[in-house]
């Protein structure tokens, strides 16, 4: 058989012709964009049905390498939870060929220009996609703007912020005014502000949580973090979007929401923000989108993260603000860690470690679940793709055109798989990912990064070919 060197290895030829022949079938959904911001609101709108028309699905079709910003790569420091070596091969073989790491779990956390290089030099050598880095607003340099911006001149393509307790140490939570400040430093660079908005609310509900219930109940957990946190840190961001509209003082700054879980009040305060003008975009995740409330096993800590995943109907009220375009984007929010932390065996929600271990498989469970929704081939590039890449400011990624980087992947959307334990996973820690066990549709067959084949037929490229990416 002919063949192909990928960059350290050798890969047959047949996956690159696979992938040039489906290229001249497919024509990119995509748009060229000039700047940054606003994003484009809904793409194509509701599912359009002309690519099952024209008999894609049953072809090997590629689309632009999902740029998943919302991945935590966790070295230095806590390499035992995720690395740089084991998340990006995930990433390879889940046909995502862009991702930025978030600022925390790593020890230390990504906080200044110092933290920054040491993330750099553990990532050195072990790169199998390109890898940017968002840095982060804690107290000790959001109201200090020359720090701030040795850290954004340094190459971070934003900042991460917390409005509740990280749950690491030295990542402490922001408040509106930390935020209102870091925004006119983001301002002068153009770069977003990433928030995680929950807050615990002034006034907690009288049918909130107490002491007698049962921590291995999944209802328990769902009633200690209800959407009333996530109204509260969106209402406390008010004045902080209003900065962001044209005129405002922080003009130029932008808001990104990540993994919305409240597709009701919160959903509706952040539409209402953008209607008004606010630069703001909405992300959710695809456990949000897959998983409901009813469905988690009582005892299942594999299914924790913040915020929680809710009941069926809210799921529903997601997929339609995806569909209609009143949330922007989609993000694995990928958060792994050791598994003695996820108290498996314990099965206690409130003790244990929040996260979920996704990244290997966040395309097909769109596709798989978008399908009873009618999503369609260019929505799910759009979301995980085009979008990602205007947020993070990568000019030359996110879209199949002449002068972009040739970062591809080709897969087939209608086979189907099982995720069992014959199925090859790369994750430092395949046993903590609630979708173990679930049948999905779109069977990934190989990922091009920058024109590199990286993985193709179950196998990676021996050489480790991505690379960092700073903002300039």
């Amino acid at each position: 058989m002919a063949m192909a060197a990928a960059k350290g290895r050798v890969l047959p030829l047949l996956a690159v012709a696979a992938a040039l022949a489906a290229a001249l079938l497919y024509r990119a959904p995509f748009s060229k964009v000039s700047g940054r911001f606003p994003l484009p609101r809904g793409g194509e709108g509701r599912a359009d049905q002309r690519d099952r028309r024209r008999g894609l699905p049953e072809l090997p079709a590629p689309a632009t390498g999902g740029g998943l910003r919302h991945a935590h790569l966790d070295e230095p420091g806590r390499a035992e939870w995720e690395g740089f070596s084991t998340g990006t091969r995930a990433a390879a073989a889940g046909g995502i060929t862009t991702l930025v790491d978030m600022p925390l779990n790593s020890y230390p956390s990504t906080v200044s220009e110092e933290t920054l290089k040491l993330k750099l030099d553990a990532a050195k050598d072990k790169l199998h996609v390109d890898v940017g880095f968002w840095g982060g607003l804690v107290p000790e340099n959001a109201l200090n703007p020359s720090a701030l911006e040795s850290l954004l001149n340094a190459g971070v393509l934003g900042l991460k912020s917390f409005m509740c307790p990280s749950g690491i140490n030295d990542f402490p939570m922001t408040n509106s005014t930390h935020i209102e400040e870091g925004l006119v430093t983001l301002a002068k660079y153009k770069r977003p502000l990433l928030i995680h908005a929950e807050r615990i609310p002034d006034v907690q509900n009288e049918d909130g949580i107490d002491g007698e219930l049962d921590p291995k109940a999944y209802t328990t957990y769902l009633k200690s973090r209800p959407p009333a946190w996530e109204e509260a840190a969106i209402k406390d961001l008010q004045r902080a979007m209003k900065d962001t509209e044209i005129g405002g003082r922080s003009e130029g700054a932008h808001i990104h929401i990540v993994h919305l879980s409240d597709a009701k009040t919160s959903l509706g305060l952040l539409k209402d923000a953008k209607q008004n003008g606010a630069r703001v975009s909405i992300e959710t995740c695809p456990h949000y989108l897959a998983f409901s409330a009813e469905e988690v096993p009582d005892g299942d800590t594999r299914f924790k993260c913040a915020p929680p995943i809710r009941d069926s109907t809210n799921r529903d009220n997601l997929w339609e603000a995806l569909l209609d375009g009143h949330i922007d984007m989609l993000s694995s929010d990928h958060s792994p860690s050791a598994p003695d932390l996820k108290l498996m065996e314990e099965g206690n929600f409130l003790r244990a470690w929040g996260g979920i271990s996704s990244l290997q498989f966040v395309l097909p469970v769109t596709w798989s679940h978008g399908k009873k929704y009618g999503i369609s081939l260019n929505q799910l590039a759009s979301w995980w793709s085009e979008r990602p890449a205007m947020l993070a400011g990568l000019k030359k990624k996110g879209a199949i055109l002449p002068g972009y980087r040739a970062d591809i992947v080709v897969w087939k959307p209608e086979a189907q798989f099982h995720l069992d334990d014959s199925h090859p996973v790369y994750h430092k820690h395949r046993n903590i990912s609630a979708y173990l066990g679930k049948q999905l549709s779109g069977k990934i067959l190989s990922t091009f990064v920058s024109g590199n084949l990286v993985f193709a037929e179950d196998k990676h490229a021996k050489a480790a070919c991505g690379a960092p990416i700073l903002a300039k």
